[in-house]
């Protein structure tokens, strides 16, 4: 089975997330530090990663969840242009808005570990 990370300091947008993630099929755990990402990342297959936590820099995290080989999903505000591209750059698979994984995580999860990497690592 798929693990999937979710790194989010939000507990109810974490929660929810983590239930999405499942609901598409992987195995979805929760981290909620930087620290706590490195240390997990070994044992997962790919992250999602909320951008616009306070306890964490979001792009850090998805640059580091990258360079570790994983595959990294993003959401973030919609119209945050700049930080979308940063994490873009720092190599997001994609990144979402929060609408869309509110409204039909569960496919766009299952959509996105189906689909092979954008980006060679």
């Amino acid at each position: 089975m798929t693990r999937v990370l979710v790194l989010a300091d939000d507990l109810i947008w974490s929660t929810r997330l983590i239930d999405q993630v499942r609901a598409a099929g992987a195995d979805g755990a929760p981290v909620r530090t930087l620290a706590a990402l490195s240390q997990a990342l070994p044992a997962a297959d790919a992250v999602i990663v909320d951008l616009t936590a306070r306890a964490y820099d979001g792009v850090v995290a998805v640059r580091r969840a990258s360079e570790a080989g994983r595959r990294v999903l993003a959401v973030g505000q919609h119209d945050d242009t700049p930080l979308r591209k940063r994490a873009l750059d720092a190599g997001a698979d994609k990144v979402l808005a929060y609408r869309k994984l509110f409204e039909d995580g569960p496919d766009t999860i299952a959509g996105w570990l189906a689909t092979p990497a954008a980006r060679a690592r």
